[in-house]
């Protein structure tokens, strides 16, 4: 079983198909859901992957919404607005989750690296067309950074102009 499978069979998270693969490029850039790869095809090999791509699954709706439930504690509070992006990117495991948050009336992305000490929240990001604000402890550690309008921004807490979509994404991309 793949180090991401048991990730998110730990977490409670079912997904469809298996464990695929694409470039990293496209798999960042993509704000749809990805494709579902053939169960009979098996998972990858997370550990021979080029290091242009990333290995990933697809989750179920219905469990990322049962997983926002448990984690916050708050059923209901968080609803997924995107497809999560649950990855593994240079043998390191990640969630990044897009949702309305039904208390703050704005949305949010929240993202999570996975260790071998558990689930961290690397970066809570809020938005609304008028004001953006983030707080992301844990980001500057990895090799990501959001991007609010343009704008890659990958430590600190603060905030910034409004948008209406914020992305994960490479540092160097």
């Amino acid at each position: 079983m793949s180090r991401l499978r048991k990730i998110l069979a730990g977490a409670g998270i079912a997904t469809v198909g298996a464990i695929g693969t694409k470039m990293a490029v496209d798999y960042f850039r993509n704000r749809n859901k990805e494709e579902v790869v053939d169960e009979s095809e098996g998972d990858v090999e997370e550990e021979e992957l080029p290091a242009e791509q990333v290995s990933y699954a697809v989750v179920q709706d219905d469990s990322l919404q049962e997983f926002l439930d448990a984690a916050f504690g708050a059923p209901g509070r968080y609803v997924p607005t995107r497809p999560s992006k649950v990855f593994s990117y240079h043998g390191e495991e990640y969630m990044v989750v897009w949702t309305y948050d039904n208390d703050k009336s704005k949305n949010q992305m929240l993202a999570f690296k996975y260790t071998d000490a558990g689930r961290k929240m690397i970066a809570s990001v809020g938005y609304t067309s008028e004001k953006t604000d983030y707080n992301l402890t844990g980001l500057g550690e990895t090799e990501f950074a959001i991007e609010v309008n343009g704008e890659k921004i990958t430590s600190g807490q603060g905030e910034t102009d409004g948008t209406d979509d914020v992305d994960f994404v490479p540092v160097t991309a």
